[in-house]
């Protein structure tokens, strides 16, 4: 059975401290940077939601402790270049919710969710501010996954007044930007094509912005939908002892629409 949160967490700390020890840490460990370790952070981080999206609690644990090293590799590093440590981190977000949360740690009136969200970014702007970000898209984090960066920003945007009225007015500039991207195909101008479909997506995250949903989550929920659905062409076709590159489109729709049928009846 796990000893207590701080045993754990020391323990932890051990580890990677070994794992990094010149003379006797692991050979890859050792080689390794903020830059080569990002995207494992990146990919723990969707590797969580993932867990959460299939309501995987078994796995969950496994997964945190999967990202609570990343954290923690970051900060071994940083401590060796001389930078900060990990207590400076966990120090860092513990005074940010405290400051976030002057209704909970102190003397503010008590808050509904809506107020302490406008609050939270109202905070946020006064940080960026103080850290002489004052534009209005200052601070969206590039490093996120593109549909997140266009509804973080279209939602800085819509703060000052520019955004569209309604999610009917976002789906008449979606059929603008459809025009223009058939308006490009003769041409097959890859740049051209880019950019056309750039705005297109650009456009789908403000829509699901309007409909308050996430823009992220939404494709998620394709991905997930179009790989059950794939999967049942391939056990149709299994069955009767067939691939799907021995059939043919037609019959690939088919067994995909009975798929689709399907669950639409369960």
């Amino acid at each position: 059975m796990p000893d207590t949160p701080e045993h754990e967490l020391r323990r932890l700390l051990d580890v990677m401290a070994a794992l990094r020890d010149p003379a006797t840490g692991c050979p890859w460990d050792k080689v390794q940077s903020f830059e080569t370790i990002a995207p494992y952070t990146i990919e723990e981080a969707y590797e969580v939601a993932d867990a959460i999206a299939r309501r995987d609690l078994a796995s969950l644990p496994d997964e945190l402790g999967d990202l609570l090293f990343q954290v923690v590799y970051h900060a071994r590093m940083a401590e060796e270049a001389g930078h900060f440590g990990f207590a400076d981190a966990a120090a860092a977000i513990s005074d940010k919710m405290i400051r976030r949360h002057p209704h909970v740690f102190g003397e503010a009136a008590a808050r509904t969710a809506s107020m302490q969200s406008h609050a939270w970014e109202e905070q946020k702007r006064r940080e960026r501010a103080a850290r002489a970000e004052t534009g209005t898209l200052a601070g969206v984090a590039s490093g996120l996954p593109a549909l997140t960066v266009a509804e973080k920003l279209t939602k800085r945007a819509a703060r000052v007044g520019f955004d569209w009225p309604d999610a009917a007015a976002v789906l008449d500039k979606l059929d603008e930007e459809t025009a223009e991207l058939r308006a490009e195909l003769p041409q097959a101008d890859p740049a051209r094509l880019a950019d056309e479909v750039g705005d297109m997506l650009f456009v789908l995250a403000n829509l699901a912005r309007k409909l308050n949903l996430d823009p992220e989550e939404c494709l998620r929920g394709a991905n997930r939908k179009f790989t059950r659905r794939f999967g049942a062409i391939e056990a149709s076709l299994a069955a009767e002892g067939r691939t799907p590159s021995d059939a043919t489109l037609a019959e690939m729709e088919a067994a995909w629409q009975a798929a689709k049928a399907a669950e639409r009846a369960g």
